[in-house]
């Protein structure tokens, strides 16, 4: 399997972040007492990488029970889905600043073909949810006798 690799400063830069940030601004304006600027903050960060035997997915789930997360795969797509609650004892009006973001999310990270899904493997410490995805096995040629 071929990782590509990322070029944050080309993303940065480039027209679709720009396109995405200014539809995001309009659809979700940053005005102070919007709920609705709330959902897009609660999508986890997720670094992705491989060593030798596996593919692993690290993603920061702070402040999130584990029975709150739910990982399935199907048709080589591995969906990550939770949800965060928000803390409900402190009032809207006692908020200097709110930027956690609170509610439902789910990633989606689309696996390369023939993954044992028997073998993936995930844990969970500290706000961070580490997902090992055995790399596939190379197939070998194989050679065909002719009767």
């Amino acid at each position: 399997m071929e990782l590509i690799r990322c070029n944050p400063m080309y993303d940065r830069f480039s027209l679709r972040h720009r396109m995405d940030k200014m539809l995001g601004d309009f659809f979700y304006p940053s005005a102070q007492g919007q709920e609705d600027s709330e959902v897009r903050n609660s999508n986890p960060a997720a670094d992705i990488y491989e060593n030798d035997a596996n593919i692993v997915i690290k993603a920061e789930l702070p402040g999130i029970d584990k029975k709150d997360i739910s990982v399935d795969v199907k048709n080589r797509v591995l969906t990550l889905k939770g949800e965060r609650s928000s803390d409900d004892e402190t009032k809207e009006d006692n908020y200097y600043r709110r930027e956690r973001g609170y509610g439902r999310f789910e990633r989606v990270f689309t696996l390369p073909a023939e993954i044992d899904l028997e073998k993936i493997k995930a844990d969970y410490k500290d706000g961070v949810l580490k997902i090992e995805i055995p790399k596939p096995q190379e197939k070998k040629p194989q050679k065909i006798t002719v009767h």
